[in-house]
């Protein structure tokens, strides 16, 4: 005899309310959602001026960064004030190498990843065994000693910076409009995107939770707590370091006060926002870094306290972020 909770599953499945159906109806929907930012994102440089190609090049470019962040705050629970530094490590890398050794762009990104990685090494090394608040002192001094370091070395073009940064080409088409840097860090946003995904998956992944959340119980397990952390900088600065490739040849020129210490705290304003921990979260914590102080241009000066306005309501409602993490 079938008993009641039996029908009721088999209503719930047909309906797509539960159950194998409805996990097929929620994976459609997001496809077809998916489906749909994907091609107005693809579309956009066809219907939108530069002003608009310009801000949204800034957020996927910001997506990028905030990515690179969220495996070091969000993944691995590390404190991080000076996460500029590693986006200054790779605009350097490119700039010094095209505009003073005549290097072409696309032989400057393994320099700036290999850079990047020494960068993450020797910040991590020596400091990884420090918690919470030590930690945040030691990497907000790392950030500032990079930007003092670019400031006074003449190959770095001291305080007035470098000039004259190639632009990257392919196949003799080069990538030198507003429309054709929008492509390109969307393709890398997607890019850190899909690798941000596969590593919360990973085994590494699952290593990085655990010490995030307990590191004591962590390495009673087993896991080498300094050597997982320092994989998340590693990852984390090169991330960083990408980005500052592509953002050097954008501009075409650099300087110190870029790399700022207020750079870096609105790098991890993204990743605290959106939600840490969550790519949806960050991404969409990085178009409200971007997006927001446009929307209150207008209002002069003034923006800037609307805009912390702003943020402080989101974060007193919404402490967790816009977007948080799944209690697991």
């Amino acid at each position: 005899m079938t008993s009641p909770d039996s029908i009721s599953g088999a209503a719930n499945q047909a309906d797509g309310s539960g159950g194998p159906l409805g996990w097929l109806e929620s994976q459609r929907n997001r496809l077809i959602v998916l489906s749909v930012m994907a091609a107005a994102a693809m579309l956009l440089p066809l219907i939108a001026n530069n002003y608009v190609l310009e801000v949204m090049s800034n957020v996927w470019f910001y997506v990028m960064l905030c990515l690179g962040l969220n495996i070091v705050v969000g993944y691995a629970g590390l404190l991080d004030l000076g996460y500029a530094a590693f986006f200054a490590v790779g605009a350097y890398t490119t700039g010094i190498l095209t505009s003073q050794f005549g290097v072409n762009f696309w032989l400057t990104i393994p320099a700036a990843v290999l850079f990047s990685c020494v960068a993450g090494i020797v910040i991590g090394g020596p400091t990884l065994r420090l918690r919470s608040d030590y930690l945040a002192i030691v990497t907000l001094g790392f950030g500032e000693i990079v930007r003092i370091i670019a400031r006074n070395l003449e190959i770095t073009g001291g305080a007035s910076g470098l000039i004259g940064i190639e632009k990257p080409s392919i196949f003799g088409f080069e990538i030198s409009q507003i429309a054709h840097f929008y492509y390109v860090f969307l393709i890398l946003a997607v890019l850190a995107c899909f690798v941000s995904y596969r590593l919360q998956h990973s085994r590494l992944g699952r290593a990085w939770q655990y010490v995030r959340e307990d590191e004591d119980a962590a390495e009673a397990m087993g896991i080498d707590r300094v050597a997982v952390k320092l994989y998340a900088y590693v990852i984390g600065a090169i991330f960083g370091g990408i980005a500052g490739c592509f953002f050097a040849a954008k501009m075409t020129a650099i300087s110190p006060e870029t790399f700022t210490f207020q750079q870096s705290v609105l790098i991890l304003l993204g990743v605290v926002l959106g939600g840490m921990g969550k790519i949806p979260g960050v991404i969409v914590g990085a178009f409200a870094l971007v997006l927001f102080p446009e929307v209150f241009r207008d209002l002069g000066s003034s923006r800037i306290l609307v805009f912390a306005i702003v943020m402080l309501v989101i974060m007193l409602y919404r402490p967790e972020g816009i977007w948080p993490a799944k209690k697991s």
